[in-house]
């Protein structure tokens, strides 16, 4: 899984390709995750591609949410399609994760 990631004003706004993040495919996205949450304390994950998230997917997002926490960074999450929006709200993941409608409003949450 290539990850796409553009960095806009010290954001690392990273580009999930695929319509699913599954137990088929986490390991990919965890291993392309690993430099990107070494070299960012910012970082938005845009999911607007993902129609399908299971369990492992779900789990790889609060994985690397904790790892930024304790650095003292920080991540949102961008692009939720109708499906995943659902599912989020289902098990109340939007408590979690900052949710935003596009990336660019994801990366001006993170201005003081």
């Amino acid at each position: 899984m290539e990850l796409h990631v553009e960095k806009t004003d010290g954001v690392s706004v990273v580009t999930v390709p695929g319509e699913s993040l599954d137990a088929a495919n986490v390991g990919e996205f965890k291993r392309g995750m690993a430099p990107i949450l070494k070299d960012s304390s910012k970082v938005v994950l845009n999911i607007e591609n993902l129609k399908f998230v299971d369990s492992s997917g779900l789990g790889s997002f609060l994985s690397c949410l904790r790892s930024l926490n304790e650095a003292g960074g920080d991540m949102k999450i961008s692009g939720l399609t109708r499906p995943v929006k659902s599912l989020f709200e289902l098990i109340r993941m939007h408590r979690i994760c900052d949710v935003y409608e596009t990336s660019g409003e994801a990366v001006k949450a993170f201005e003081p």
